[in-house]
């Protein structure tokens, strides 16, 4: 089973899908440009095609990828009559990498670790978030604390990590944005009409000594400072970065989503938890390269067994040049954009284009 209520699992998968990719940055974030200021005040809503896939062929082998985003519009209805059409043509359906903690323990083992596990979630020697924090950045939290979450006093006690992951989920649900806009149920919802397999592609680390582990979370937790004011920052300043990135999602404008710029928020918070001493400890160092492993041989196989086969992927990895795709690419595959597909009237498919709205699954 899953590591019980253990806090740095909540850390780790609260803050991304897959585990962050880049270490954080000091400098602070890129200004919006000013030509979406007017797109990032309202997150759109209502039925809309979502962006275009990606397609990854050999040999009459192929693999569609939906780049995926978090966060997305809330009311958003994603509906796209191309990508039931290829689910339901297809093999199989690949997951987004992600990181998963297992431990080996029963139901009383469970009831056990939850009374530490939830300690850990606390400061040392019951310090409150005003006696760890620097003034000025404490006095910011109260202003965003009072503005999104309310008056919480247990809140004050937690390590600042999580008390900014609280933070930013309450304050992204008040912009009219959610986690995942509902892709993950949708595709969850045509693979099981189609009867299509569902193949994880997550890199697992087993907890042998779930207890243990807790106690080597608390004698080496991490240095969170610097998470809790990129947590800040983007809660005051990237919303209407954030809402724009979501809308272009939305919409299937991949080129906004090349231009505009993303926080560093996450790469912050995960890198706190990555190089805290614990870490190393339980194998959760150098997780990146060990989950594009994963992922990379999963589609190797699905590509290998399957005509047709599809999968997800973290948006940033296909919109980058040495992403996930990157390698497939150099182990000879054909690696098209949306907009290659757009571009290639000999291609005879459309499912690269923004898909027409049509009927919800």
């Amino acid at each position: 089973m899953r590591l019980p209520c253990v806090a740095f699992l909540f850390a780790l998968s609260g803050l991304t899908p897959a585990f962050a990719q880049s270490t954080a940055s000091t400098a602070p974030p890129p200004p919006l440009p000013s030509d979406v200021a007017e797109l990032a005040t309202v997150v759109v809503s209502g039925v809309q095609p979502g962006p275009g896939l990606w397609k990854v062929s050999k040999g009459g082998h192929v693999m569609w990828v939906l780049g995926t985003l978090s966060p997305l519009p809330q009311n958003m209805q994603w509906q796209s009559h191309d990508l039931e059409k290829i689910i339901s043509q297809s093999q199989q359906v690949l997951l987004s990498p992600t990181l998963q903690l297992k431990a080996n323990v029963g139901f009383l083992g469970k009831l056990f670790l939850l009374p530490s596990a939830y300690s850990a979630r606390k400061n040392d020697d019951g310090e409150t978030l005003q006696q760890v924090l620097p003034p000025p950045v404490y006095a910011r939290w109260l202003v965003l604390k009072q503005k999104y979450i309310g008056d919480d006093r247990g809140i004050e006690r937690w390590r600042p990590i999580f008390a900014a992951q609280e933070l930013y989920k309450k304050a992204i649900q008040s912009n009219g944005l959610s986690k995942t806009g509902g892709v993950p149920t949708t595709i969850n919802t045509l693979a099981t009409r189609y009867g299509v397999k569902q193949v994880s592609t997550d890199y697992q680390v087993v907890i042998e000594h779930p207890g243990a582990a807790i106690k080597a979370f608390k004698s080496s937790a991490p240095r969170d400072t610097t998470c809790f004011i990129r947590t800040l920052d983007s809660v005051e300043q990237d919303m209407p970065a954030m809402k724009a990135r979501a809308n272009a999602w939305a919409t299937g404008d991949l080129q906004a989503l090349r231009e505009l710029p993303d926080s560093d928020r996450r790469d912050a918070c995960v890198s706190a938890v990555a190089s805290a001493g614990f870490a190393h400890t339980l194998g959760l160092d150098d997780v990146p390269a060990k989950q594009q492993a994963v992922w990379i041989a999963a589609a190797r196989a699905a590509l290998a067994s399957n005509a047709q086969t599809f999968a997800m992927l973290p948006m940033d990895e296909l919109l980058k040049p040495d992403g996930y795709l990157a390698s497939l690419k150099a182990d000879g595959y054909q690696v098209e954009s949306p907009e290659d597909q757009d571009a290639d009237p000999a291609s005879g498919s459309s499912a690269g284009a923004p898909a027409n709205a049509g009927t919800s699954p």
